[in-house]
């Protein structure tokens, strides 16, 4: 072999231990040293605090947390909640949505206190979480049991006592489903109970930027065509928002 051939076996030597090196140092060592998976729970708390602190956007956290609920079996999220105890005995309003919060077992790396609330919403048949948009939030929500219609809308402006809003999202949901909410994207949202009774687990997270967050119940019936594929809608208290919305007449 002449010194060539013999620079060449070596330096083909010496790549190939370096690729095995670095792929062994990636895959195999890597998860023998880390968990292989890190349960759903803490990586949802991660998204949350890096939201908090503006290091991932409200539209990231909104595609990062929908995937995560994907990725999750719905029975290992109604176990970890003890979906069964919440609901026990669950009293539903004539009008509108229950909620209550949702407490995380101990779990070694989740802090006890979570970066973002939790909790289930409850209507039952007919009853709606009434259409309306936010500031400063987002939150995400994931059906837990039964069917919803649920409607989205982009927040384009405020005008005064009214919004001007565009569709975005309008079909049906069902156990498993998820959507989300914030200031960058389908800012707005209406669920109205189609089963017997529906329940939903929120994720949510106020005050973002350092900014109080803010609530503005819509009419959306009283909406006014601007031609452009947006309407202008008016702005309601709560309680006539409740009165109108929260129990589904016909329209």
């Amino acid at each position: 072999m002449n010194r060539r051939e013999f620079s060449k076996n070596i330096l083909g030597a010496v790549t190939s231990y370096t690729l095995f090196n670095s792929i062994f140092a990636t895959s195999s060592f890597a998860s023998a040293v880390s968990p292989i998976t890190r349960h759903w729970a803490i990586e949802l708390n991660e998204y949350c605090a890096d939201l908090k602190k503006a290091s991932v956007s409200p539209g990231e956290w909104q595609s990062l947390t929908e995937q995560l609920f994907q990725r999750i079996q719905l029975d290992e999220i109604l176990q970890f909640i003890d979906f069964e105890k919440l609901t026990q005995g669950f009293s539903f309003p004539d009008i509108g949505v229950k909620t209550k919060p949702v407490f995380f077992p101990r779990l070694s790396g989740l802090p006890d206190k979570t970066v973002f609330v939790k909790k289930i919403f409850g209507v039952q048949k007919g009853r709606a979480i009434i259409p309306h948009g936010h500031t400063n939030m987002a939150s995400a929500h994931l059906v837990l049991k039964g069917n919803m219609h649920l409607r989205h809308y982009e927040k384009v402006s405020q005008e005064d006592n009214r919004l001007i809003i565009k569709p975005a999202i309008d079909k049906m949901v069902k156990p498993g489903d998820s959507s989300s909410i914030s200031d960058e994207r389908n800012n707005i949202h209406w669920f109205i109970a189609s089963s017997a009774s529906a329940f939903t687990l929120d994720i949510i997270m106020l005050d973002l930027m350092g900014k109080n967050y803010d609530i503005q119940n819509l009419d959306i019936y009283e909406k006014e065509n601007l031609g452009d594929g947006t309407m202008r809608v008016p702005i309601l208290d709560v309680e006539t928002a409740l009165k109108k919305y929260g129990k589904e007449m016909h329209h």
